[in-house]
Protein backbone atom coordinates (compact mmCIF):
# COMPACT_ATOMS: atom_id res chain seq x y z
CA UNK A 1 0.00 0.00 0.00
CA UNK A 2 1.04 3.58 -1.03
CA UNK A 3 -0.13 6.50 0.04
CA UNK A 4 0.85 10.28 -0.42
CA UNK A 5 -0.12 12.52 2.30
CA UNK A 6 -0.66 16.16 1.58
CA UNK A 7 -0.88 18.92 4.07
CA UNK A 8 -3.46 21.32 2.88
CA UNK A 9 -5.40 24.50 3.56
CA UNK A 10 -7.90 22.93 1.03
CA UNK A 11 -8.74 20.43 -1.55
CA UNK A 12 -11.62 19.06 -3.94
CA UNK A 13 -12.62 16.38 -6.66
CA UNK A 14 -14.54 17.66 -9.34
CA UNK A 15 -15.46 15.16 -11.97
CA UNK A 16 -17.17 15.79 -15.31
CA UNK A 17 -17.57 19.30 -14.32
CA UNK A 18 -19.27 18.72 -11.05
CA UNK A 19 -17.82 18.92 -7.37
CA UNK A 20 -17.51 15.65 -5.77
CA UNK A 21 -15.74 16.43 -2.60
CA UNK A 22 -14.50 19.17 -0.67
CA UNK A 23 -12.54 19.66 2.69
CA UNK A 24 -11.15 22.62 4.11
CA UNK A 25 -7.79 22.18 6.22
CA UNK A 26 -6.61 19.04 6.52
CA UNK A 27 -4.99 16.32 4.55
CA UNK A 28 -5.54 15.09 0.99
CA UNK A 29 -4.73 11.62 0.55
CA UNK A 30 -3.52 9.61 -2.07
CA UNK A 31 -3.78 5.67 -1.67
CA UNK A 32 -3.05 2.94 -4.47
CA UNK A 33 -2.75 -0.49 -3.70
CA UNK A 34 -1.10 -3.92 -4.65
CA UNK A 35 -1.95 -7.20 -4.63
CA UNK A 36 -0.02 -8.45 -1.42
CA UNK A 37 -1.76 -5.84 0.86
CA UNK A 38 -4.08 -6.89 3.24
CA UNK A 39 -6.10 -5.61 6.12
CA UNK A 40 -2.48 -5.16 8.42
CA UNK A 41 -1.85 -2.63 5.72
CA UNK A 42 -4.55 -0.59 6.14
CA UNK A 43 -4.70 -0.82 9.86
CA UNK A 44 -1.09 0.23 10.03
CA UNK A 45 -1.88 3.09 7.45
CA UNK A 46 -4.77 4.17 9.63
CA UNK A 47 -2.62 4.35 12.62
CA UNK A 48 0.09 6.19 11.20
CA UNK A 49 -2.12 8.72 9.04
CA UNK A 50 -3.88 9.35 12.44
CA UNK A 51 -1.09 10.15 14.92
CA UNK A 52 1.19 11.60 11.92
CA UNK A 53 2.45 14.35 13.50
CA UNK A 54 2.33 17.35 10.10
CA UNK A 55 0.40 20.41 11.68
CA UNK A 56 1.38 23.38 13.71
CA UNK A 57 1.13 23.83 17.64
CA UNK A 58 1.10 27.16 19.07
CA UNK A 59 4.95 27.70 18.47
CA UNK A 60 4.65 26.67 15.07
CA UNK A 61 6.22 23.65 14.74
CA UNK A 62 4.95 20.37 13.46
CA UNK A 63 3.99 18.71 16.51
CA UNK A 64 0.32 18.04 16.13
CA UNK A 65 -1.90 15.36 14.27
CA UNK A 66 -4.85 15.13 12.29
CA UNK A 67 -6.48 13.82 15.73
CA UNK A 68 -5.49 16.31 17.25
CA UNK A 69 -6.24 19.36 14.78
CA UNK A 70 -9.78 17.92 14.14
CA UNK A 71 -8.68 18.57 10.67
CA UNK A 72 -10.57 17.04 7.41
CA UNK A 73 -9.70 14.13 5.32
CA UNK A 74 -9.70 13.50 1.61
CA UNK A 75 -9.21 10.21 0.18
CA UNK A 76 -8.54 9.70 -3.56
CA UNK A 77 -7.43 6.10 -5.24
CA UNK A 78 -4.82 6.42 -7.36
CA UNK A 79 -3.52 3.30 -8.91
CA UNK A 80 -0.32 5.14 -10.45
CA UNK A 81 1.44 5.37 -7.48
CA UNK A 82 2.18 1.74 -8.70
CA UNK A 83 3.93 3.12 -11.34
CA UNK A 84 7.24 1.40 -12.16
CA UNK A 85 9.43 3.71 -15.03
CA UNK A 86 12.71 1.60 -14.77
CA UNK A 87 12.46 0.49 -18.33
CA UNK A 88 11.39 2.53 -21.16
CA UNK A 89 9.23 6.16 -21.46
CA UNK A 90 5.93 4.69 -20.15
CA UNK A 91 4.72 3.56 -16.92
CA UNK A 92 3.97 0.14 -15.95
CA UNK A 93 1.71 -0.56 -13.63
CA UNK A 94 1.76 -4.00 -13.20
CA UNK A 95 2.37 -3.88 -9.65
CA UNK A 96 -0.94 -2.08 -9.14
CA UNK A 97 -3.98 -4.61 -7.61
CA UNK A 98 -6.71 -4.83 -9.95
CA UNK A 99 -10.24 -3.34 -9.00
CA UNK A 100 -11.59 -6.41 -7.70
CA UNK A 101 -9.04 -6.43 -4.59
CA UNK A 102 -8.37 -2.46 -4.61
CA UNK A 103 -12.03 -1.35 -4.26
CA UNK A 104 -12.68 -3.56 -1.30
CA UNK A 105 -9.16 -2.11 -0.11
CA UNK A 106 -9.75 1.48 -0.61
CA UNK A 107 -13.43 1.01 1.10
CA UNK A 108 -12.02 -0.32 4.09
CA UNK A 109 -9.18 2.27 4.18
CA UNK A 110 -12.24 5.16 4.19
CA UNK A 111 -14.26 3.45 5.95
CA UNK A 112 -11.21 2.44 8.89
CA UNK A 113 -10.02 5.97 8.60
CA UNK A 114 -13.44 7.54 9.32
CA UNK A 115 -13.98 5.37 12.57
CA UNK A 116 -10.85 6.28 14.21
CA UNK A 117 -11.48 10.11 13.53
CA UNK A 118 -14.78 9.86 14.55
CA UNK A 119 -15.67 11.86 11.43
CA UNK A 120 -16.98 11.77 8.06
CA UNK A 121 -13.84 10.82 5.20
CA UNK A 122 -14.65 12.83 1.58
CA UNK A 123 -13.88 10.69 -0.92
CA UNK A 124 -13.43 10.53 -5.00
CA UNK A 125 -14.82 8.16 -6.69
CA UNK A 126 -12.86 4.36 -7.89
CA UNK A 127 -11.77 4.84 -11.05
CA UNK A 128 -13.30 7.40 -12.82
CA UNK A 129 -11.22 10.72 -14.62
CA UNK A 130 -11.45 13.21 -11.30
CA UNK A 131 -9.54 16.34 -11.45
CA UNK A 132 -8.29 17.38 -8.07
CA UNK A 133 -7.22 21.11 -6.78
CA UNK A 134 -5.40 21.83 -3.83
CA UNK A 135 -3.36 24.28 -2.00
CA UNK A 136 -0.77 22.15 -0.21
CA UNK A 137 0.26 23.94 3.11
CA UNK A 138 4.56 24.59 3.98
CA UNK A 139 4.62 22.35 1.50
CA UNK A 140 4.38 19.41 3.55
CA UNK A 141 4.22 15.71 1.62
CA UNK A 142 4.62 12.73 3.33
CA UNK A 143 5.06 9.24 1.28
CA UNK A 144 4.31 6.10 2.71
CA UNK A 145 4.77 2.37 1.38
CA UNK A 146 3.91 -0.27 4.12
CA UNK A 147 6.09 -2.91 2.66
CA UNK A 148 9.03 -0.61 2.91
CA UNK A 149 8.89 1.03 6.00
CA UNK A 150 11.45 3.29 7.39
Amino acid sequence: MRVVIQRVTRASVTIAGELKSSIGKGMMILVGFCNEDTDQDLDWAVKKIAQLRIFDDEQGVMNKSIEETGGEILAVSQFTLYASCKKGNRPSYIRAAKPDISVPLYDAFCEKLQERLQKPIQTGVFGADMQVELINDGPVTICIDTKNID
